[in-house]
């Protein structure tokens, strides 16, 4: 059985740089103190993948793999691949494998030759926008819509300024102020803090906050790995909301992804509808995701679709039960 330990796990990363945030070491570890047991196995041929269970009643489990890291995509290294996958699952009877696909095709790649369920729930949201952060800071301000380059200059202006922060009991009463503002769900303040206790020290983390007279407004806290940077956490709070401290504190994390390598910025989520819906709605509408699409469209980035969750069944009476289960939310929703 190919699992390895979590060293031998972040040895096996460092030779794919650009893997995705969640299949970092810290990432499971990171789940781990929420409910969440993380498993790591590799393929001596270059494939690897960070599952996590979640423990339910009877011994069973929930299995999740979101983003695995396979470089060589022949459908020989993906049989031998999944047949470990389902090895590790079945040992730990998960009731499903839940498989979100590190990639931005609509469907599963077809290496992967597998018997899989699509899925009708993502655990991440499925959309977002990438921001390319490639080229002179000039020239990524010119792909940004015009409003939104006003507003940061603007915040400087105003007398805005963002440093690094690391004031964890002040961000967390900041997100419950976003959240309750824009209904949205927040983690506890053990969880945010244990985020940053995790990865800041590799320097793939930062918390950054805007702040108006030394008094903070707005706050968030970006990850970079490789060419990769995501926006994962941000809140801000009521007030001073005139000088526009998101957008400059956007900006700067942008900068900060940069002076790491990254590439592209992840702006982490926007409403799961194609792109002449979102132009359409945006500006009416403001449940969900749509709060923020009016944001982070500004940023000039490119609106992009993961591939569809996929699930591996390994115990069909009671996946069925799970997608009643999910249809059921659907209506009330």
């Amino acid at each position: 059985m190919p699992e390895v330990s979590l060293p031998d796990w972040n040895k096996f990363l460092s030779r794919f740089p650009d893997a995705h945030l969640l299949q970092m070491g810290e990432w499971g570890e990171l789940k781990s103190a929420f409910g969440w047991e993380p498993v790591r196995l590799v393929l001596d041929d270059g494939a690897g993948a960070q599952i996590l269970f979640r423990h339910l009643p009877l011994g069973l489990t929930l299995a999740y793999l979101p983003k695995p890291v396979i470089n060589n995509q022949s459908s020989i290294i993906s049989e031998r691949f999944w047949k470990e996958v389902d090895s590790i699952c079945k040992k730990r009877r998960a009731v499903f494998l839940k498989v979100e696909p590190d990639s931005w095709n609509e469907q599963v790649p077809e290496t992967w030759n597998l018997t899989l369920e699509t899925s009708p729930h993502n655990i991440q949201p499925p959309r977002t926008i990438i921001v390319d952060i490639r080229g002179t800071e000039e020239e990524i301000l010119a792909r940004m819509k015009q409003k939104t380059r006003y507003n940061i200059r603007l915040a400087q202006k105003k007398g805005v300024t963002v440093r690094a922060w690391d004031d964890l009991d002040g961000f967390y009463k900041m997100m419950q102020v976003t959240g309750g503002r824009d209904g949205f769900g927040v983690h506890s303040l053990e969880y945010y803090r244990r985020a940053y206790e995790l990865f800041h020290p590799t320097g793939t983390c930062e918390l950054l906050a805007a702040e108006f007279e030394g008094k903070p407004l707005a706050a968030l806290m970006v990850f970079a790995h490789g060419q990769r940077a995501w926006y994962v956490y941000g809140a801000s709070n009521d007030e001073e909301r005139n000088r526009m401290p998101t957008y400059l504190l956007q900006w700067e994390a942008m900068r900060w992804a940069r002076s790491k390598s990254a590439q592209e910025y992840d702006l982490w989520g926007v409403p799961d509808e194609d792109e002449e819906t979102l132009e359409e709605n945006f500006e009416s509408r403001h449940d969900g995701l749509w709060g923020v699409y009016r944001f982070k469209r500004g940023f000039g980035g490119d609106l992009k679709r993961t591939s569809q969750a996929v699930d591996r069944v390994y115990n069909s009476l009671l996946y069925r039960l799970y997608l009643t289960w999910i249809q059921s939310r659907g209506a009330e929703d």
